[in-house]
């Protein structure tokens, strides 16, 4: 009787499986509308709605560096009709930086698939004195508490990337938080800021315009959209390598047939060629696609290579 039950139940998920989707998704970005998530999760959504033949919805749920949306997915039914389409903060780096999150992404989320990575690149001021990685760092060492540089806020991956960069160098560095890119970048061009870690995409057209100087990118593989600025280990400094990913987790206890459905359907669509150009040649990102699996191990890496960066930078809990 119980082997009995058993086959019934897998053939049932299996039948589910097969059905789904039978109605609108919902895909919930947790962030405002407009940005570089939001952007790749609607080029994605509009994809699988092609593909299934259901209407895959984005709705924004911003809030608390992404928690808000992430933990209304985390607390969603695990039936497949609502996922998540999110960058790393809220599940890599949210629960080893807040002192409060509501979710546990290890126990309350399951990995769909990876999506997307993203770098930053090491930017000066093209008037600014340092002309290699090397003379920023003995600025930074000569002058403690000198230099600055600007990020989206604390927790974000320029922020974060800028104390890894203080940890590499052992030196004090003043962080600067903005409320997004664009101010940043401005008070750096403006020569208020002495460099900082900014997204590829948005910097690329001031360092093709010279105003700008690139060192060097922030992962461990050069950007497609800039081949000539090595990493920061081929500049010297060892061990460096931050980028941030954008990736579809749901809620823990999605059926897996349900999982892998999308998760093949996911890595199809983000290989498709008019998905590269829009993500990849235009948004300056990488495509990463992976199993479930994969997806589940990177994070399982980041959120110990987070929490270490956030000890050892004694970055205080928000």
């Amino acid at each position: 009787m119980r082997r009995f039950l058993s086959a019934l139940m897998f053939f049932c998920v299996q039948a589910v499986a097969q059905d789904y989707p039978a109605k609108p998704v919902r895909v919930v970005v947790p962030y405002a509308a407009g940005g570089n998530a939001d952007i790749w999760a609607r080029v994605l959504a509009q994809k699988l709605t092609e593909a299934l033949k259901q209407p895959f919805v984005v709705e924004n749920k911003p809030g608390a560096n992404g928690g808000i949306g992430t933990d209304f997915v985390a607390k969603s039914a695990p039936d497949g009709y609502t996922i998540l389409a999110v960058a790393s903060g809220p599940i890599v780096v949210n629960p080893v930086l807040y002192a409060k999150v509501t979710y546990d992404p290890l126990k309350d989320l399951v990995p769909i698939a990876q999506c997307v990575v993203y770098q930053y690149v090491l930017v000066t001021r093209a008037e600014a004195p340092y002309k290699s990685i090397r003379d920023l760092i003995n600025a930074a060492r000569e002058r403690p508490s000198a230099l600055s540089y600007g990020s989206t806020g604390a927790g974000g991956g320029n922020h974060l990337a800028g104390e890894l960069f203080a940890l590499a160098a052992g030196a004090t560095l003043i962080h600067v938080p903005y409320k997004g890119s664009a101010p940043a970048l401005a008070d750096l061009l403006g020569g208020q800021l002495s460099f900082m870690f900014d997204t590829v995409i948005t910097s690329v057209p001031h360092i093709r315009s010279g105003k700008l100087r690139a060192f060097a990118v922030s992962s461990a593989q050069r950007a497609s959209s800039l081949p000539d600025v090595p990493t920061m280990q081929e500049a010297g400094v060892k061990g460096f390598d931050i980028s941030q990913w954008q990736g579809v987790l749901a809620p823990a206890g999605t059926p897996r047939p349900i999982v892998e459905k999308l998760n093949a359907e996911i890595v199809k669509a983000m290989h498709a060629p008019d998905v590269h150009e829009r993500i990849a040649v235009q948004g300056g990102n990488e495509i990463v696609t992976g199993s479930p699996e994969d997806f589940a191990a990177l994070i399982r890496k980041e959120l110990q290579q987070y929490a270490k960066l956030v000890k050892d930078a004694k970055i205080p809990a928000q």
